[in-house]
């Protein structure tokens, strides 16, 4: 008898538990074997994939899904090229399970120590991506968890080919194949039954957009590693060396608007804005961004349209900047603590003091100095990839990579001592 939506789930749930306890103590050469198996499958069966995913990118087309969503379900030989040095980057990584963070000596004689486990089962729920799919697999893999990936619809064929050659790679490897599984359903009522998997899974990572990360946040039974959006700025200091400022200002806007670490506001201080803005506006026109002032920056360049309260805590996604001319610093800090979203905060300056107060008084997951906001990114960061960027500070802050898909658990090595 066939089962339902649920039981299928459930079955899922229970299977990824089993593996869990498998996988917690698999060995590093076997995890790095089954990483190999899976870049070289994913090479040498690259157009099949490709031409599943272009079936998948057609119909999300017809469907009217937008630019920005339609760049992020595209499969390219690209980014399988990058999926695979992403895998092989992983398998390279040391592994952080069994490492011992510290030990310590009680003055009883009890030896204390903390010693690096997995979280256990994943629930990871995100929307186009299906790269993502293989990123968030390797992760989980490598850390010892096992994971659900319940990604969007509209990639539901090329999330499930890359679920059978992982499979199949797990399986060469001699490690659980039901450590990883597309839940292989495009209801809607999917995300909702895994949310209510208590019993078996962990921790849901939520990845998309701000109303499905606000809906898992908000029916979920199981803890929930999450950020709503990343409403990122970049401060140009009245200190700033203007052209790297112009060039940091138009990666962080142009080089990939539809990504959660692209720049949304650009922050410009009022001393060097003359001298900066017009030349920086034209270089984004250009490039087809259109531009949100406020009313100083109309007061520079009166043609350009006026924004609104509700541009400033916008996530655009697109080719829309929002632009504030500030007074001083803090008007910059008052603003970024006003409208950020505790993501991705960048000063462009050349004066270390100024440099360091921002580094101490942002409040975001990754603040940077003199470089683009889109840094802040597992891979660039040199965490081999990352499985999503939290903003919720429990348990990690920034993005996730090995250590923070594990936890610690407490080691006490006695000599035979009983509690007085």
């Amino acid at each position: 008898m066939e089962m339902n939506l649920n039981e299928k789930i459930i079955a899922m749930a229970r299977d990824a538990r089993h593996s869990a306890r498998a996988l917690r103590n698999a060995k590093r050469h076997k995890k790095d074997k089954a990483l190999g198996f899976m870049a070289d499958a994913i090479l040498s069966r690259k157009n099949e994939i490709i031409k599943i995913n272009t079936k998948d990118v057609s119909l999300a087309r017809q469907n009217g899904l937008n630019h920005a969503m339609l760049d992020r379900l595209t499969l390219t030989e690209k980014t399988i090229s990058s999926m695979v040095d992403g895998l092989r980057e992983i398998a390279a990584l040391p592994d952080p399970i069994g490492e011992v963070p510290g030990m310590w000596m009680r003055p009883n004689g009890l030896q204390v120590g903390r010693v690096r486990v997995p979280l256990g089962v994943i629930g990871f729920i995100y929307e186009s991506r299906p790269n993502v799919t293989v990123d968030a697999a390797a992760l989980c893999l490598k850390s010892g968890n096992a994971v659900l990936l319940k990604g969007g619809s509209e990639a539901i064929n090329s999330n499930l080919i890359l679920n059978e050659i992982l499979n199949e790679a797990m399986e060469e490897a001699n490690l659980p194949g039901k450590s990883i599984q597309v839940i292989p359903s495009t209801e809607h009522e999917s995300v909702g039954l895994l949310l209510r998997m208590d019993d078996y899974v962990d921790v849901i990572i939520p990845r998309g957009g701000e109303e499905l990360i606000r809906f898992v946040n908000e029916n979920s039974r199981i803890p929930v590693l999450k950020h709503f959006k990343g409403v990122c700025h970049v401060y140009v200091d009245k200190y700033a060396d203007l052209n790297m400022a112009q060039n940091i200002c138009f990666n962080a806007k142009v080089q990939r608007p539809g990504v959660c670490n692209a720049m949304e506001t650009m922050l410009v201080h009022e001393d060097i804005a003359l001298s900066f803005l017009p030349g920086m506006v034209k270089v984004f026109q250009d490039a087809g961004v259109e531009i949100r002032a406020c009313g100083n920056t109309l007061k520079i360049i009166p043609d350009l349209t006026p924004a609104r309260d509700s541009d400033w805590p916008a996530e655009f996604l697109d080719l829309v900047l929002a632009v504030k001319t500030v007074r001083n610093m803090d008007d910059a800090l008052n603003h970024i603590d006003e409208y950020g979203s505790n993501h991705t905060e960048s000063i462009v300056t050349t004066n270390y003091d100024r440099a360091k107060e921002f580094l101490e008084r942002v409040d975001a997951s990754a603040v940077l100095v003199n470089a683009s906001t889109r840094f802040n990114d597992g891979f660039e960061l040199g965490l081999g990839a990352e499985i999503g960027i939290n903003t919720s500070k429990l348990h990690a802050y920034g993005p996730m990579g090995l250590k923070e898909l594990t936890t610690t658990k407490f080691i006490i090595f006695g000599t035979g001592q009983i509690r007085q």
